[in-house]
């Protein structure tokens, strides 16, 4: 059983606003900064204004900025990047509107690195060009976010700090009318309360928690997506989760938040290898190990089984110890300080959660299935990843993406501000301690490699620890129920894909399936049940 709501203390206190945005990545930042002209806004977050994903990207973002780049070949590589699932008028929008959104940034101050004719560009996984631009060497997201709450912090936009965001409030019409949430410790006001609002921006991020490995922060619990879901929001695509290829590998059982070594040092001539020193991916793809992620993500294990090792090894001794400290000066430190020095020895990797492809369905503009509820970044799923994301297109679409709620709003925010109708459902929450169970059963069975008796095991234990719905309402009982809801979603869909797609590999399926499987997966959930329904692609969306 799914609860339809979170088992939660009445709100003790009431805030009004015009647009209420929940989440402070770039997708977060870029909203409530571009809607700000329609009325109030009022910016959410879980931790600090800085602790999510954002600041974490290394790599940088992707946009046909060079003058031996288009917009059609960024279009062409997120294609085949998405495997026959991406909706073509998303990705046109994101690559189109792109290189303007990048030099909006620049003129907002993000500081991009330069070379003497113009921003500085490498190339990732999956790009047949140099389009990927970055700041610091490797700490591009942080200098983006940086900027970003600079334009913030003058901008009259209001901020609470450290909330957790519980549930949707809707009117009698089935509008979205505000959202319920939990102040906690430094945060003010503290509590439960409520925020009463004409439209809810949901930039919640990911969840990779819902792994014991994932290169995402402790906060990615999924809350958007849970929420989305018990507001009666279509969510789609969730199979498709990607596991970075190369985290740096702590040892056996390393679990929690793991440091990702960016496809960036792949872009600028990192080799792959085994232990005999053999570049396995060279003869797998055409582009090697700039082959897109799940490409190189599932060569790596297949090298693992083949060879019995634990890991593979990422070889970057040739650049010398220059431009290491200057071009990946984080990724060196970060390498030094677990033990490993890239300029003397090859990097220990191995894959981990990364990056949900999947997410609310949006259309082109942000909106979900719930009048009043848009979503937008790695929450959402506009149409833009298909079944695999192309590497640096995901701070590009948190960015087009936000901005172009603001424009929906302009023509579809509510002339008043609604009044929420009496929240009712089942609530029951989990305790704490099914966090780690929920990680365990998801690497466990519906990680890298799926099939069917391990999905079909996952089912069944993440089914019994819904059956224990019996915790105190509290931070920690509401993301381990969050983590639930999100798991039994991925698994879900993941049991009924019986194909081999993108990031969704299946070892008894292990083809793909273009007659059978070429469309989405969308899930609702009803009376407290999950429903998974297939919906062939056909044409675009508008």
């Amino acid at each position: 059983m799914i609860p339809s709501v979170l088992h939660a203390p009445a709100p003790g206190w009431t805030a009004e606003t015009d647009v209420v945005v929940i989440g402070s990545g770039i997708a977060g930042l870029v909203a409530a900064l571009r809607c700000r002209p329609q009325g109030r806004v009022l910016l959410v977050t879980k931790a600090l204004l800085d602790a999510g994903s954002t600041r974490w990207a290394q790599g940088g973002i992707a946009a046909a900025l060079a003058p031996d780049d288009t917009p059609e070949e960024h279009l062409a590589d997120t294609l085949t990047a998405g495997v026959g699932l991406c909706h073509e008028d998303a990705v046109r929008a994101l690559v189109t509107e792109g290189p303007d959104a990048v030099r909006g940034l620049i003129e907002l101050g993000a500081a991009f690195d330069r070379t003497g004719d113009g921003i500085a560009l490498t190339r990732e996984g999956g790009h047949h060009r140099r389009r990927i631009a970055h700041a610091g060497g490797d700490a591009t997201g942080a200098e983006i976010s940086r900027a970003l709450l600079a334009e913030l912090k003058d901008s009259g936009v209001e901020v609470i700090e450290h909330a957790l965001v519980l549930d949707l409030l809707k009117d009698a019409a089935g509008r979205a009318a505000g959202i319920t949430l939990h102040v906690m410790g430094e945060g003010q006001p503290g509590g439960v309360g409520a925020v009463r609002a004409r439209a809810v921006v949901l930039a919640t991020g990911g969840l990779g928690q819902v792994f014991s490995a994932t290169t995402n922060p402790e906060v990615s619990t999924g809350d958007g997506v849970a929420l989305a879901l018990r507001a009666g929001a279509e969510v789609t695509d969730l199979e498709f989760v990607q596991f970075h290829p190369t985290v740096l590998w702590l040892g056996e059982g390393a679990t929690g938040q793991q440091p990702l070594i960016s496809e960036a040092v792949r872009g600028e001539g990192a080799h792959l290898v085994d232990d005999a020193g053999e570049r396995f991916m060279v003869g797998r793809h055409e582009l090697a190990e700039l082959a897109p992620r799940d490409v190189v993500a599932k060569g790596i294990m297949n090298r693992m089984h083949e060879t019995g090792a634990s890991r593979m090894l990422l070889d970057g001794r040739h650049f010398g110890a220059a431009m290491w400290e200057k071009r990946f000066p984080t990724i060196l430190a970060v390498c030094r300080h677990h033990g490993i020095d890239p300029v003397k020895e090859p990097i220990p990797v191995s894959p981990a959660a990364h990056h949900a492809s999947g997410g609310v369905r949006t259309d082109l503009y942000g909106r979900t299935s719930v009048p009043g509820l848009y979503a937008c970044g790695e929450v959402a799923c506009t149409g833009v990843h298909g079944a695999n994301r192309l590497a640096s297109n995901s701070l590009l679409e948190g960015l087009v993406f936000a901005g172009r709620i603001a424009t929906a709003l302009a023509h579809d925010l509510a002339a008043t501000l609604p009044t929420p109708g009496e929240r009712s459902g089942v609530g029951g929450l989990l305790g704490a301690e099914a966090r780690g169970e929920i990680q365990r059963v998801m690497t466990s069975y519906a990680g890298v490699l799926r099939g069917a008796e391990g999905l079909e095991r996952a089912a069944a234990e993440l089914e019994r620890l819904g059956d224990g719905r019996s915790a105190e309402p509290g931070v920690e009982a509401w993301e381990a129920t969050n983590l639930h809801t999100v798991a039994s979603a991925i698994v879900a869909a993941a049991r009924r894909r019986e194909e081999t797609r993108g990031s969704h590999w299946r070892e008894d399926f292990p083809e793909r399936a273009d007659g059978t499987w070429r469309g989405h997966l969308v899930t609702r959930l009803a009376g407290n049940v999950l429903t998974t329904t297939y919906e062939p692609l056909e044409g675009k969306r508008s």
